[in-house]
């Protein structure tokens, strides 16, 4: 489980590129990769910011907070901080930004958690990471489209989705399996459905080009 929990996001993050290739100096990769173990490192030495207690509303809020939700939103919200700046405007989109910065901050937290000997940290919060990293740009983008009910849709998405995946966490960790898979699947559907339109999109594109 340790090594799924290392492995996970790298080879996603290779996977997810190889369908959505984006511009990118380098510049973007770097930052999210150092400031990924900056804060993995950091959160590592100070522990939990929030007292997990036992299986009440402070475990779920820990698990919002410490496990699932924050740290993987945090790297878009620092991806939306650097893109009023000219030096991160030719940076890779904010799902490659986030993914990269999780890299680190996820074997580093891996370490962590196989000490504890909590192993379904290693195999639930990868997954549910990567759910909202790919998740919330996904609900994003749909913005562009100025369909009324597709924003709809993505406000309700880009809320609801953090809020869905910490309660999978917290049910899993409850011993309620039937909320908690309940939840996981509903965290990643928009996952699922960011995949098969990147690779659409990506079909459409090289179909296009073989064409002309």
């Amino acid at each position: 489980m340790s090594v799924f929990g290392i492995l996970w996001m790298p080879l996603f993050y290779l996977f997810w590129s190889a369908f959505s290739p984006g511009k990118d100096t380098g510049v973007g990769s770097v930052w999210a990769l150092l400031l990924g173990s900056i804060l993995g490192l950091t959160l590592f030495f100070l522990g939990p910011l929030v007292d997990p207690g036992g299986f009440d509303r402070s475990r779920w809020i820990s698990g919002f907070v410490d496990i699932v939700s924050v740290p993987a939103l945090l790297p878009l919200l620092v991806y939306v901080l650097f893109l009023p700046f000219r030096f991160a405007r030719t940076w890779v989109a904010a799902t490659h930004f986030a993914l990269l910065w999780l890299i680190p901050d996820l074997a580093i937290r891996t370490i962590s958690w196989s000490i504890q000997n909590q192993p379904f940290h290693l195999v639930l919060v990868p997954l549910l990471r990567t759910a909202l990293a790919v998740g919330i740009p996904f609900f994003i983008s749909l913005m562009q489209y100025r369909n009324p009910m597709l924003i709809l849709a993505a406000l309700l998405g880009i809320l609801g989705l953090p809020l869905i995946a910490a309660t999978s966490y917290w049910a899993f960790f409850s011993q309620r399996p039937l909320p908690g898979y309940g939840c996981f699947v509903a965290a990643m559907l928009p996952l699922g459905a960011a995949i098969g339109v990147s690779w659409y999109r990506r079909a459409y594109q090289e179909g296009k080009a073989q064409v002309s």
